[in-house]
C-alpha cells in the first residue's frame, strides 16, 4: 500500500469542524413528492442553494431534525405530534442507521399522522451506536444495516427478533468537475480505498474511461468517521473481491484507513455527502437515496460478471434475486451475481425485542411494522430504496409472532 495505516486522524476535531460549517440545514417541504416531510441536514449542490434560501422558515420549526450537524438525525414525529397526543398514547423510542434514515423518517411521520394514539422517535447515531443502545436497553428498536451477530444477541436478556425493513445500495459518489459519467473497475475502487490510487487520471481509471478526460487532481477520499453498518456493507464486499483488502483493513462497523491527508472523515452518511458536494476532486461511500435526493454524480462498477452497472432499483432488485433468507432473516449479498446486479447491496434491519414489559409498546411496535412492511414500501423507490419482495416481507410480518 506504500503508506502507514493508522485511525488516529479519523475523528479529529478539524475534520468535524469543516463538516459543521459545510452543511447546509436541508429542510425541504415538497408536497407532492416528499408529502410535507423535512428530510435531514445534508448539504445540497449549489445550484440548489437560493431555492434553499427562501423556503420557509416554518419547516425548521416542524422538523424535529437536529439542528447540529455533528449529532444524531431525528425523525421528528415525537415533536409534531406531542402537542395533540392522547395522554394514554405510546411512545416508542429508537436509533441505530443513518443509511434508511431517510424512508424510516417519512414512514414514521406517515404513520404517526395516521395513528394519533402512537408517537415515533428515531434517532439516526449510525449502526454501532444504535446496536448499543438497543443492548443497553435505552431505547425500545434498534436499526442497523449490519445485522446482529449471535455473540451480540446473546447480550440481550430480552431476546432479539431481527426485521428486515428495506434494501438499499452503497454507491461511490463523486465530486469531479466536468465529469459527468465515471466507471470504476474493481482494481480501480479497491485501490483507491487502499491508498494505492492518488490521482484521477491514474492508468487505472483511465482505462475504464478511454473517453473521458480525466484531470491531473489528487483523489480525496471522504469516510465514515462512526460506527457505520454502511462501513460494514462495503468492507464485506472489499473482503469478497480483494484479497489484499481483506489481508488488510478487513470488514467492520469501523476499520484501519490509510493515514493520509488525502482520507477525510465525516459522521454518518448525511457528512459524508456534504464533505463530497463541497470538496472538489473528491469521492466517498454513501447510500443511494442520499446521492439521489442531493442529485450527486455516482460511478458505474464493475460487477462479479464484469458490467459496469448504475445504481438503480432495477440493479438493486437484480441483487437480491437469488437471495434466500433464512429463518433467522439474516442474510449477506458481499458479491451478488448476475449480469445486471449492483455490487454493493444490503439489507437494512429493524431490532426489535423479543420481550417487553409494556405490552402497548410491543403491540404499538408490531402495527409500525406492519405499515412499513405493507403501505410504506410504496414510497421506497422514489425515496431511493429497494423495496421488499412481497415473499420476503410476508415472512418478516410473519416474524412479528414472536414478539410479546
Amino acid at each position: 500500500m506504500g503508506e502507514t495505516l493508522s485511525n488516529q486522524s479519523a475523528d479529529s476535531d478539524s475534520t468535524l469542524l469543516v463538516h459543521k460549517n459545510l452543511t447546509v440545514q436541508f429542510h425541504n417541504q415538497l408536497d407532492t413528492k416528499w408529502g410535507n416531510v423535512c428530510l435531514m441536514n445534508i448539504t445540497v449542490p449549489k445550484v440548489l442553494l437560493c431555492l434553499l434560501l427562501v423556503l420557509p422558515a416554518s419547516c425548521s420549526q416542524r422538523s424535529g431534525i437536529s439542528r447540529e450537524s455533528g449529532s444524531a438525525l431525528s425523525s421528528g414525529s415525537e415533536t409534531e405530534h406531542a402537542a395533540d397526543a392522547p395522554s394514554g398514547s405510546v411512545k416508542l423510542t429508537g436509533s441505530g442507521a443513518s443509511f434508511p434514515f431517510p424512508l424510516y423518517d417519512r414512514w414514521f411521520k406517515q404513520f404517526s399522522g395516521e395513528h394519533e394514539g402512537i408517537r415515533i422517535d428515531y434517532q439516526a447515531k449510525g449502526s454501532g451506536a444504535g446496536i448499543k443502545d438497543f443492548t443497553n436497553g435505552t431505547v425500545d428498536f434498534g436499526a442497523s444495516d449490519a445485522a446482529m451477530t449471535d455473540e451480540e444477541i446473546a447480550q440481550v436478556d430480552q431476546g432479539v427478533v431481527l426485521l428486515p425493513m428495506t434494501a438499499g445500495e452503497v454507491v461511490f459518489a463523486y465530486n469531479l468537475d466536468g465529469v459527468e459519467h465515471l466507471k470504476l473497475s474493481r482494481d480501480a475502487y479497491v485501490g483507491i480505498l487502499l491508498g494505492a490510487i492518488t490521482k484521477w487520471n491514474n492508468p487505472v481509471i483511465q482505462e475504464s474511461n478511454p473517453d473521458v478526460s480525466l484531470p491531473d487532481q489528487p483523489i480525496t477520499v471522504v469516510r465514515r468517521a462512526d460506527s457505520s453498518g454502511t462501513t460494514f456493507v462495503l468492507t464485506s464486499h472489499l473482503s469478497e473481491v480483494s484479497e489484499e483488502w481483506a489481508n488488510g483493513p478487513g470488514t467492520g462497523k469501523t476499520v484501519v484507513w490509510p493515514d493520509s491527508a488525502s482520507f477525510v472523515a465525516a459522521p454518518k452518511n448525511d457528512g459524508v455527502t456534504a464533505t463530497i458536494t463541497q470538496t472538489p476532486g473528491s469521492v466517498g461511500y454513501v447510500e443511494y437515496g442520499y446521492a439521489k435526493l442531493t442529485g450527486m454524480h455516482m460511478a458505474e462498477i464493475e460487477n462479479q460478471a464484469g458490467v459496469f452497472v448504475a445504481p438503480s432499483l432495477e440493479s438493486g432488485q437484480a441483487a437480491l434475486a437469488n437471495v434466500e433468507l433464512p429463518e433467522n432473516l439474516r442474510a449477506w449479498l458481499p458479491d451478488p451475481a448476475g449480469e445486471q446486479a449492483y455490487p454493493i447491496v444490503s439489507y437494512t434491519w429493524l431490532l426489535a425485542y423479543r420481550k417487553y414489559d409494556d405490552p402497548n409498546k410491543s403491540e404499538a411496535l408490531k402495527e409500525v411494522v406492519k405499515y412499513c412492511l405493507t403501505t410504506g414500501q410504496e414510497v421506497s423507490d422514489e425515496m431511493g430504496y429497494v423495496p421488499l419482495p412481497e415473499n420476503v416481507s410476508s415472512r418478516v410480518i410473519q416474524a412479528l409472532e414472536q414478539i410479546q
